[in-house]
């Protein structure tokens, strides 16, 4: 542990001093990380699964130098760059064509308010100002700023204790925990009660992923979309964790070809380089919308999406979906027998995504630290022990993973 980082640094989800120790990274590449001391462990996380070609990649680091060259930096009000208009270009033909309009900021978070923002301002400029509200539910997770937190889950996820200043939205049942058919049901019930006070629904497709790693029917997207157009309610969806091959296709959207109104995207836009998001939406909302009085400085940051624009090729001219199904087969084939131990809650497996939910909350300093000693790298939280790995692991990488993730169980 270093004493003055632990004295003065402020780390994510903890207290300073921090109870788990910070550990030091020296150097990352490829999948590996090269802790203080020279401890090489896999990266598990992938960065919080935004690092999907590993790290060092020659192909992103040199996108990265070339832009430097250039400029590293411009404001983005008056003026624009190439990079931005490539990635625009791109993004645009990836996403859902009923998407033409984007708006890019510099977080996951920040893309969320902006999808709020959006839908809010939307309905005042169509004069139906009461429509302030937001839909969602149970079990979501969609960043840390105000308007994200307020459509988080306001009893089990993180911000409970900011829930007498947050706006109060409404939250319905989640395909994930109850049947497909009950979750519309009380979709619906909501809807048609106080579709008149509702902006928009937003929600995580197919995977709710800081809400437990919960995984349901993708059909419920389809019918959650009709139903939200039948009370005039705008749809949302936020692909932050889930674009770009994570769940096996490059979107999650597309494991049932839903159209949302508006889409969020972040954490792997850039290969896990620089931080960069977008918020994308329709014709028909931007020109409602009008002037959207948002700019964060660092806005289209022409580092990121060049950067952005190099990872986004080399996943797309790679044999990503080939990789991501071999990972969830190995996923599958090593992790589901778990089921049946006693601590084991659940097991979920979807893409490149493997996740065990325990009956027991972890003990995240002494697990971290046994996982060390296994040579993996993984962040549990609560009652879960996941990994989300970079797509270019090996067979064998991920061997190592799965192993010590049943070690780390067999141990309980």
């Amino acid at each position: 542990m270093n004493t003055f980082d632990n004295q003065h640094i402020w780390h994510p989800y903890a207290k300073i001093p921090n109870e788990v120790p910070a550990y030091l990274v020296e150097s990352a590449k490829g999948v590996y990380l090269t802790l203080e001391g020279g401890k090489r462990v896999i990266d598990g996380m992938s960065s919080w699964w935004s690092a999907i070609h590993g790290y060092n990649h020659p192909v992103l680091n040199k996108a990265i130098e070339t832009q430097l060259g250039k400029m590293s930096h411009v404001m983005f009000g008056g003026l624009t760059h190439q990079p931005v208009i490539e990635l625009t270009k791109t993004l645009l033909k990836i996403t859902p064509d009923n998407l033409t309009k984007i708006f890019f900021t510099d977080s996951g978070s920040v893309s969320v308010e902006v999808a709020l923002k959006m839908a809010l301002q939307y309905w005042h400029n169509k004069r139906q100002a009461n429509k302030k509200k937001f839909i969602t539910i149970l079990g979501g997770y969609h960043g840390d700023t105000f308007g994200a937190m307020s459509v988080c889950d306001p009893d089990n996820g993180m911000h409970h204790l900011f829930s007498s200043v947050l706006s109060q939205h409404f939250f319905v049942k989640s395909p994930s925990i109850v049947s497909m058919d009950e979750a519309l049901a009380d979709l619906e019930i909501i809807l048609e009660q106080d579709a008149n006070s509702i902006a928009a629904m937003i929600l995580e497709p197919v995977v709710q992923n800081a809400g437990g790693m919960r995984i349901y029917n993708p059909q419920y997207l389809l019918k959650a979309k009709a139903l939200c157009k039948q009370y005039h309610v705008l749809f949302i969806l936020d692909e932050i964790a889930t674009g770009f091959g994570r769940t096996g296709q490059l979107f999650a959207l597309e494991h049932v070809n839903v159209k949302p109104d508006i889409l969020c995207l972040g954490k792997a836009l850039t290969g896990g380089y620089m931080t960069l998001a977008a918020t994308l939406t329709t014709n028909g909302v931007s020109s409602v919308v009008g002037t959207l009085m948002h700019g964060p400085t660092f806005m289209a940051n022409p580092l990121a999406c060049a950067v952005a624009n190099a990872s986004i090729e080399l996943l797309l001219n790679s044999p990503w979906q080939k990789n991501i199904a071999n990972i969830e087969k190995i996923l599958n084939a090593e992790l589901l027998s778990l089921q049946k131990h006693t601590q084991v809650k659940y097991v979920r497996i979807l893409g490149a995504i493997g996740a065990i939910e325990l009956i027991h909350e972890i003990d995240i300093q002494i697990i971290q630290k046994h996982l060390i000693t296994l040579g993996v790298w993984l962040r549990p939280y609560g009652k879960l022990l996941y990994t989300m790995p970079p797509f270019i692991i090996t067979d064998s990488e991920l061997l190592v993973i799965t192993n010590a993730i049943k070690t780390i169980v067999s141990g309980l």
